[in-house]
């Protein structure tokens, strides 16, 4: 190999860049893109590329709105191969969207086919569909063909393709929009198009309003579901003022009398965007859990139109209570969030009010109306010098037969005759004299006005037909003029785009299918909270919990010496009569209280249930007392350290499943004793029956703590205490369940905290006072 070669050796270079700046710029690229290409719509026609790509693909495929339909599948494959190079899943599922009048205010396109429902079923493969466009996106193409916009190049340089659509109404408002980009999204309701000309309409005449004053003809959204937008005024000014803000959206929903005083409640109307099926879940859930348990049953009766059934428990329901805990508990009522994040001129994204929004619509209708303008004047003058050229063909008949008959090139001779002149009809080739070479006086005709005569039809050659070519220069000359004028004056051209927002007003105002305001305005009526107690039917019934744990409630109040069936090495515990609308307290060893209701126990035909799974019990903690909780008493508690206070009973009821932590206990020490509190005295027994009593207002009255010493033990700890009236003595059930009453008491009376003395004769062996 010689030196040559190696002086020819690639030498490799440093292509390296820093890790932050490469990350930085190619992020930077895809965020610009995001934003800008795919998820913020334009101010001016409230589209997104994808979308405006659709309604474009299905123009140039000839898909009128009296048209006949095309297959899906044909739409999105056109969309995808020449103006959107991406998924054909997501372009139909875009198309899909503009064809759901439950998604869209004003449909863009009229599908054929299953689109999907507002239960959230998905639309059938693009396939079996059919589409084509509707009158309203006509409206939106209407001047595509007059140089109204601007176009580019689609993304492999073969099409052009436009870049907004000219938009005869404001399509950002009127149908809404949503998408989240890089770092910013939007979320636009729809609107009513009558109310929204009617503001636009009224920013023309006064172009310093205020956005409050637009409020008067735009009140809020209308959305395709309808429902009833139970929002504050001056929170949906604050709103469109800032371009920020929410709605507070309802069902619509009346009473269904059934007669005999019985009634339900029929939902019509659900909020924007929620799936019915998911909702009739949701409120079946509750249901279930007993959440609401004033509802009895939901039913979904649906056909072309809503009808949700809901069934109350009782007639004594009020339908405004309840409907108030659905409105809190499921999506009956949702807010609806307005982040007005558009990109104005198509370049740059902002968070708009309602009078920019309408604003930057207006300044872009009287850019196309211009171009619209400018467009049609090219063509006027253009048809103009066509008819100078036909009525000087007519008025030299005989010359323009005798050049296309006998001239050998009769084009260049029609330009170069000087018509001015008078002609002698030739009557043979050799009569017929060519026209002398073209001069500069401005006679002769032009190559336009020549190639017209020359492809001018036998049958044109009427008298007829040259009035009606000076009739209708005489008629161009005037809308000339007129378009002239418009072009200088600014006035009229609000003018002329006054009468096209009236026309839009009438074509989609409220005489056009679906065009009425749909979404009502009301003022919310907040239900005030209801107690539980208050909305469960009240009935007796009997709790039977076991010895290891298991509770139901048998219906009605029946004998408690009633012998029960209780699972294999089980046997009773607690029994006593209650109510569904009782409270019951449940206190554990490991000295929490925990809140059943009653309405919610199992029934009694089975064993019931492991109250465990109803509360957050530990496997660990026993129960140590299950009884009615009454909120004008006072518990005594105490552990088997021999600590303990006087707690109020509303200090206990416990919110959640994991119950309140009343009595705290530490190590190998638990919650033993919880008696409610009667009499002036307190009697405390150790494992060692030593009794002691003292005052009860020795004990403080505390909603939490570990309390404070009962009584004082060498070895052992507290075995029980109670409370009772000095006066009538202590009384406690012998072995034989005979009650015994001590009534001096003075041997065992002392202070708190001391050790007592040893239990008077036959009291139990057990150390109880029970």
């Amino acid at each position: 190999m010689d030196d040559g070669d190696n002086d020819n050796k690639i030498t490799p270079r440093d292509l390296a860049e820093p890790l932050r700046r490469a990350i930085g710029d190619r992020y930077l690229t895809y965020a610009l893109s995001t934003i800008m290409h795919r998820a913020l719509p334009d101010a001016r026609d409230g589209l997104k590329p994808v979308h405006r790509r659709i309604l474009f693909a299905m123009r140039e495929l000839r898909l009128t709105s009296t048209g006949g339909y095309r297959k899906s599948a044909k739409i999105s494959g056109d969309v995808m191969g020449n103006y959107h190079p991406h998924g054909d899943a997501a372009i139909y599922d875009a198309m899909a969207r503009l064809a759901q009048d439950f998604n869209v205010r004003y449909p863009l396109v009229d599908g054929q086919g299953n689109f999907g429902n507002i239960d959230g079923d998905n639309p059938a493969a693009s396939r079996y569909t059919e589409a084509r466009l509707t009158v309203v996106s006509e409206a939106l193409l209407q001047g595509l063909n007059e140089n109204a916009v601007d176009f580019r190049d689609n993304y492999d340089g073969t099409l052009t393709e436009p870049v907004v659509l000219p938009a005869t109404f404001p399509n950002l408002l009127a149908n809404g929009s949503s998408g989240i980009a890089v770092g910013m999204a939007t979320n636009i309701p729809p609107h009513n198009i009558a109310e929204l000309v009617d503001a636009c309409l009224h920013l023309i005449r006064t172009p310093d309003a205020r956005d409050d004053t637009l409020l008067q003809y735009v009140p809020g959204p209308d959305f395709p579901t309808g429902g009833v937008l139970v929002e504050p005024s001056e929170n949906i000014a604050q709103a469109y003022r800032t371009g920020r803000g929410s709605f507070r959206l309802r069902c619509r929903w009346h009473i269904e009398d059934l007669g005999r005083g019985q009634w339900q409640v029929i939902v019509t109307e659900i909020p924007y965007q929620v799936q019915k099926s998911k909702l009739v879940e949701r409120i079946a859930e509750l249901i279930q859990t007993k959440k609401i348990p004033i509802l009895a049953d939901v039913r979904d009766e649906s056909a072309d139109d809503i009808r949700m059934v809901l069934e109350p428990r009782s007639k004594n329901v009020d339908a405004d209570v309840l409907m108030g805990m659905l409105f809190r508990s499921s999506d009956l009522e949702v807010r609806f969030s307005l982040n007005m994040n558009v990109l104005i001129d198509g370049l740059t994204p902002k968070v708009c009010s309602m009078k920019e929004v309408l604003r930057a619509f207006l300044d872009f209708r009287r850019e196309v109306l211009i171009r619209r303008s400018q467009h049609r004047m090219e063509k006027i003058d253009h048809r103009l010098e066509v008819l100078e050229g036909l009525i000087v063909a007519f008025l030299n008949l005989d010359r323009v037969i005798d050049i296309i008959r006998y001239d050998d090139d009769p084009k260049p001779a029609l330009m170069r005759e000087d018509w001015g002149r008078t002609f002698v009809r030739a009557t043979d080739q050799h009569d017929y004299v060519s026209p002398p070479a073209a001069s500069d006086d401005g006679l002769g005709l032009t190559e336009i006005q020549a190639e017209a005569i020359l492809n001018m039809r036998l049958r044109s050659l009427r008298r007829l037909e040259e009035m009606e070519l000076v009739r209708e220069r005489d008629t161009l000359m005037e809308e000339r003029a007129g378009l002239e004028d418009l072009l200088e004056d600014d006035g009229l051209q609000w003018a002329q785009i006054s009468d096209q927002l009236r026309a839009t007003k009438k074509a989609f105002g409220k005489d056009y299918e679906g065009g009425a305001r749909r979404t009502t305005f009301a003022e919310a009526t907040d239900t005030p909270d209801v107690p539980l107690e208050a909305m469960i039917e009240r009935e007796p019934i009997t709790v039977v919990c076991s010895q290891m744990g298991w509770i139901r409630a048998m219906t009605g109040h029946i004998d408690l010496t009633r012998e029960l069936k209780f699972k294999d090495g089980d046997g009773p515990r607690f029994i006593f009569h209650a109510e569904t609308t009782d409270r019951l307290l449940v206190f554990g060893s490991n000295g929490r209280f925990y809140t059943v209701s009653g309405a919610n126990l199992p029934g009694g035909r089975g064993m019931g249930e492991p109250l465990r799974l109803m509360v957050d019990l530990p496997n660990e903690a026993e129960i140590v007392d299950l009884f009615i909780h009454k909120p004008d008493n006072k518990l005594l508690v105490a552990s088997t350290a021999g600590d303990g206070f006087v707690v109020p009973e509303a200090e206990v009821l416990a919110q959640t499943r994991s119950g309140k932590q009343v009595l705290n206990v530490r190590g190998e020490t638990r919650a033993l004793v919880c008696n409610p509190v009667s009499g002036d005295h307190v009697a405390v027994v150790g494992e060692n029956r030593k009794v002691l009593v003292f005052p009860l207002d020795e004990l403080p009255e505390m909603a939490r703590g570990k309390g404070v010493r009962l009584q004082k033990f060498k070895d052992g700890g507290l075995s029980d205490a109670t409370t009772f009236t000095l006066a009538e003595g202590l009384s406690w059930r012998d072995p034989a369940g005979r009650t015994r009453t001590e009534s001096d008491l003075g041997e065992w009376i002392g202070k708190r905290a001391g050790s007592g003395r040893m239990a008077p004769r036959g009291f139990p062996r057990d150390n109880r006072f029970n």
